[in-house]
Parts: structure tokens; C-alpha cells; sequence
């Protein structure tokens, strides 16, 4: 059996990939394909377990603690849940994965990178997603749209240097790996941003 593809979602809080995943979902369907659709972190139930720590407002945590509870839970979330659909030939596709943790916790957080580099080895071997669409919004922005849609999380409360900092780093990682990371300019028009996507995937669809 074919193997599946692998899709991940990344962005700042606020930059719209929920919206958008849906999106991907609706394109894949289109052309006769089934995709699971997951999170991070979260995707299976100790995961969420896991998630609903990481997200409460009052815990604090040592960003180190933060980052191995993002990996513990990634590991499980590749064993029960990416792994398996992959060999199934199932498309996955995930709102966020490994590069939220070089954003998140190596530039909002400030860890060494060499840090999770280790981490990522340890966790996923030589796995990467096949596609990983970085959905880039200025840090104003995206906050704006999380405060007008719900209470914020343990992320979403930070300050906007934090996010400065997130975005930057999720820039670098996307200068790093262009052919794996394609950048969606997110602060577009809700149509410009869905034919965007639309564009990008349809290559990967084509040369799939």
C-alpha cells in the first residue's frame, strides 16, 4: 500500500489555520482522498491530558518542563495516531508538530535549540512532515483575532515580544527548510488566503 502524506499547520495564535484546515480537508476529499485530521498537543487521550496542562493559566512551569511534555505527548501522538494512518495510506494532517516547539519553545521560551534538536531525533527519527504550510500574520494581528474569538489560553496570554519572537523564529525555520516549508501570507483576505493554499497543495497533489 501506498504511503500516506504527512501536512502539518503552523502559525502564531490568531494566523487561521483552524479555519483553514477545514479547508484542506475539503480539498483532499475533492480529489478522492481521505485525511485524519489531529492536533498538537493533544491527538490521543493522554495527550490531551497533556494539553489541557500545558494550556492552563494557572500552572506555571520551567520551559524545559513545557517543552518534554510537548514531546512526550508528540511521541504518543506518532505512535497511536500519525505512524499508523501513514501506513495505511492515509494523508494526516496535523495543526501543529515539531516546528511549534523550535517557535514556541526555543523562541517565545528562549531553550537551546541543540536542546530539542535532541529531542526531535529521540522522538521522530527522520520523520518530517511531507508539507508543512506556515500560516504567517503580524503578532498585532493575530492577537487581535484571539481576543475577539474566546478566553485565552497559558500561550495566548503572553505578551506581544513573546509572539515577536515566535514569529521570528517560525521565519527561520521556514528559511531553513523552504522545500518542506511553504509560507501563506495570512493577514490576505480570507479568499486569498484559501486559493493560496489551494495552489500550494495542488503541487504536492500533482507530483504526489
Amino acid at each position: 500500500m501506498k504511503q500516506g502524506k504527512f501536512i502539518t499547520l503552523e502559525g502564531i495564535d490568531g494566523a487561521g489555520k483552524s479555519t483553514q484546515l477545514a479547508w484542506i480537508v475539503e480539498l483532499l476529499q475533492r480529489a478522492g482522498l481521505s485525511a485524519v485530521v489531529t492536533r498538537e498537543p493533544g491527538g490521543t487521550p493522554l495527550g490531551e491530558q497533556l494539553r489541557a496542562l500545558l494550556l492552563d493559566k494557572s500552572i506555571s512551569m520551567h520551559p524545559e518542563t513545557e517543552a518534554l511534555l510537548m514531546f512526550a505527548a508528540r511521541r504518543e501522538h506518532l505512535d497511536k495516531v500519525i505512524l499508523p494512518a501513514l501506513t495505511q495510506g492515509q494523508w494526516v494532517i496535523s495543526d501543529r508538530f515539531t516546528d511549534a516547539s523550535f517557535a514556541y519553545q526555543g523562541g517565545g521560551r528562549g531553550l537551546d535549540s541543540g536542546k530539542l534538536s535532541i529531542l526531535e531525533q529521540w522522538v521522530q527519527g527522520t520523520l518530517q512532515p511531507d508539507l508543512t504550510l506556515y500560516f504567517d500574520v503580524p503578532v498585532e494581528v493575530g492577537q487581535q483575532r484571539v481576543s475577539q474569538i474566546k478566553s485565552v489560553d497559558r500561550f495566548e496570554k503572553e505578551q506581544a515580544d513573546f509572539f515577536q519572537r515566535v514569529r521570528a523564529a517560525y521565519l527561520d525555520r521556514a528559511r531553513q527548510f523552504p522545500d518542506r516549508i511553504k509560507i501563506i501570507d495570512s493577514s490576505q483576505s480570507l479568499a486569498e488566503v484559501k486559493a493560496a493554499v489551494e495552489r500550494t497543495l495542488k503541487v504536492m497533489l500533482n507530483h504526489g
